[in-house]
């Protein structure tokens, strides 16, 4: 039986870091072997902040799997279906926005894992299994086994309940959404301040104690990144397409521009 292994699973596991690249503007198969080529370990396929419909990111997360860098699906909502529709589409891991509880992390779990973990309906031959015929069986064991469920921590009340909702069995990962995470804090932009160093150490000390991968995202200072990576954070959100083209674009003009004529 021929299956995809989910590469970024494999890192965390090994105790690696897990460096995703975000994207916006992309919308077509061949942004997985460019992230993929250019060192990365997962696609944010991002369908909260994002234009991009269900069609486009199932077409990207099929088109990853064969070139072996994760696809990942933050989705815009707490439905099943928002989950659903992309894991049978290819996808290997959800992130679930904007959960405050261990009940909403609960529900994250049912929705993305097959019974007796959750209660994802059963699906036909799938993108996982390069469409091959495996019985239901093998088939919903192979995929529980594989597909990360990221829930993402982004309000003071999801810190204050972290330890609770990384306990949850089926949690891969606590995902910090560090933007949301200090507007709600009244503290917008100000990602190295103590609260949310605090922030950032409670959600690390909850992981490590629960087996669960802590992850960042919203953090691209260079010197930000290493301080947090240094206490622990593994699973990590390292910027998006649109930003690493400006940030190539912006270097070009002005070195053009500079030229002395």
């Amino acid at each position: 039986m021929k299956t995809y292994p989910n590469h970024t699973k494999n890192q965390l596991q090994a105790g690696k870091i897990a460096i995703g690249m975000g994207l916006r503007q992309a919308r077509t198969v061949d942004i997985a072997a460019i992230a993929k080529t250019s060192g990365f370990d997962w696609l944010f396929i991002d369908m909260e902040h994002n234009s991009m419909d269900v069609d486009t990111a199932a077409q990207i997360a099929n088109g990853a799997l064969a070139v072996g860098i994760t696809p990942i699906v933050r989705v815009p909502g707490k439905e099943h279906y928002h989950a659903t529709r992309l894991l049978d589409a290819g996808a290997q891991g959800v992130v679930v926005p904007h959960v405050d509880t261990a009940e909403e992390a609960q529900r994250a779990v049912a929705n993305c894992k097959y019974p007796p973990i959750g209660h994802r309906s059963m699906a036909g031959a799938q993108p996982q299994f390069a469409f091959q015929s495996v019985s239901m069986g093998e088939a919903s064991n192979v995929v529980n086994a594989e597909t990360l469920v990221i829930v993402m921590v982004e309000t003071p009340l999801a810190i204050k309940n972290v330890e609770a909702i990384a306990a949850v069995p089926g949690i891969d990962s606590v995902l910090i959404g560090t933007n949301d995470l200090c507007a709600e804090m009244g503290i917008p932009g100000q990602f190295g301040h103590a609260d949310v160093e605090a922030a950032y150490k409670k959600t690390i000390a909850a992981c490590l104690k629960h087996g669960v991968h802590p992850g960042m995202g919203g953090v691209y200072d260079p010197k930000l990144m290493e301080k947090y990576i240094g206490l622990g954070m593994r699973f990590i959100l390292s910027g998006s397409d649109l930003s690493f083209i400006m940030a190539g674009a912006r270097e070009r003009a002005s070195f053009l521009h500079g030229i002395k004529l």
